[in-house]
């Protein structure tokens, strides 16, 4: 007998076996929830390398682009050189590790502008420490020597307090720093395995690079193998609006903190503000993080410029602020567009839920992320509508009643349909006012225009 894979009780028995395995999956996830995330994020830490290669590679993919495209092959094709298939390999492979080169000397650049500084300052911050303690201990000096009359009661109650510090600075904190002396080498572990992670990541990085058409079409290879064609198409095209998503997010932010480091660079440099490199390179590079950035990295300069100069800090805070309503109002908007769709509130929930979950690399992903599944979800709900007859513009919802459910229309609140006639009345008389407003304006100007030029031809 030959055996059949359209058979329906096959179709049944597969059904039912994804049902079970599903309702224990759900069941384990509810009541294990603390070991179902250690196995995850065990797994992660596993595929740790795996993820930043892909990563990398993502990151370095446009540069690879822009180096065939604009480069390599404008160049062979003004040298009448036709290229096989191996020379596009070759070629594919000078353009991998150019790029790869390219962001180890961005990365030891950045390393060799920030690690200098801030050694300096830190040593300054410890060679300046007995300076604060004199100035501190002066103040209190020539405050007692100012009147403070300390009675009996004063002075027993500061023995009093002072033994209280004494016992808690030795039943607690010194036991404590044997944890933070733990947490340092755990920090320092953690800083050699990211190094780790990165340099595999790296490699990982190649092989993805030279390969990215093939693991592009292995992937359609697979959705349109497992799919029906409808959802196969529907797939495909998510992931290309994910790809420009991220892309245009990911490459616009990189290159708006870059713009705003060099400008911030500018700008202290002009105030003569100390350690202007670092704080240059701090802002930038903490820009990326969207809406919470740039605060992240302005209080960190301004405490280190308040060590040196406090008057400068508070400049350093102006010049930070309104730097940043240049950013926010002009530059970003000019870079990024519109590319996630979002609204401001959307924004600070998507870097809340990425940063609980996953740290910075969560504050700086979570937009993307956020905005494809609110842009998915969006186009479910419209095609629902649509289906259905519904209309799909959020303003016709605003005072609405209820739907037609035959015609499918807006029906307005009565109270709210005299409203909004009110609204239109009023609107219109107003925009009747503003365009009267602006021809009397151009009018008078065109007048002292004319009066001018007159004026200096006499």
């Amino acid at each position: 007998m030959k055996f059949r894979w359209d058979n329906r009780y096959l179709h049944w028995g597969v059904t039912a076996f994804l049902v079970i395995a599903a309702s224990m999956l759900f069941y384990y996830g509810i009541f294990h929830m603390k070991t179902l995330v250690a196995g995850i994020r065990g797994f992660f830490d596993i595929m740790a390398p795996i993820i930043y290669g892909i990563a990398i590679a993502y990151l370095l993919s446009a540069v690879v682009n822009f180096l065939e495209k604009n480069i390599f092959y404008p160049l062979f094709k003004r040298a009448d050189i036709t290229l096989e298939k191996r020379g596009k390999r070759i070629t594919r492979w000078v353009c991998v590790l150019s790029s790869l080169c390219f962001l180890l000397v961005v990365i030891y650049t950045l390393v060799m502008m920030i690690l200098p500084q801030l050694i300096r300052s830190i040593m300054n911050i410890i060679y300046s420490f007995p300076h604060y303690v004199a100035v501190v201990e002066q103040w209190l000096n020539s405050f007692v020597e100012k009147g403070w009359d300390m009675n009996a009661e004063t002075i027993d109650m500061l023995n009093q307090y002072s033994a209280q510090v004494q016992d808690y600075l030795t039943t607690n904190i010194l036991p404590q720093m044997q944890n933070m002396l733990k947490n340092i080498s755990a920090g320092i572990f953690d800083i050699l395995l990211f190094l780790k992670n990165f340099l595999i990541g790296a490699i990982v990085s190649v092989y993805v690079l030279a390969d990215k058409e093939v693991f592009v079409a292995k992937s359609k290879m697979f959705v349109y193998a497992i799919f029906p064609k409808t959802w196969a198409q529907t797939t495909i095209h998510a992931m290309r609006f994910t790809h420009k998503t991220f892309g245009g997010f990911i490459s616009g932010k990189i290159l708006d903190s870059a713009i705003i480091g060099v400008l911030c660079y500018i700008g202290t440099t002009l105030m003569d503000m100390p350690y202007a490199i670092l704080v240059s390179v701090i802002v930038g590079v903490t820009n990326i993080i969207p809406f919470f950035g740039p605060y992240l990295g302005a209080i960190p300069c301004i405490l280190l410029i308040l060590l040196t100069d406090p008057l400068k800090s508070l400049y350093f805070a102006i010049f930070i602020l309104v730097l940043q309503q240049f950013d926010g109002n002009i530059l970003g908007p000019k870079i990024l567009g519109d590319s996630t769709g979002l609204s401001s509130f959307m924004v600070i929930v998507a870097i809340m839920i990425g940063g609980g979950l996953f740290g910075i690399p969560g504050m700086i992903v979570g937009v993307p992320v956020c905005a494809v599944i609110y842009a998915a979800v969006w186009k479910l709900i419209g095609h629902s509508l649509k289906e259905r007859d519904m209309p799909k513009s959020e303003e016709e919802y605003v005072n609405i009643d209820c739907l037609d459910p035959e015609t499918g229309k807006v029906i307005l609140m009565p109270e709210e349909e005299k409203i909004v006639e009110k609204n239109k009345e009023a609107t219109g008389f107003f925009v009747k006012f503003w365009k009267a407003f602006v021809k009397l304006f151009r009018t008078v100007w065109k007048f002292l225009k004319e009066k001018v030029k007159g004026s200096k031809k006499h």
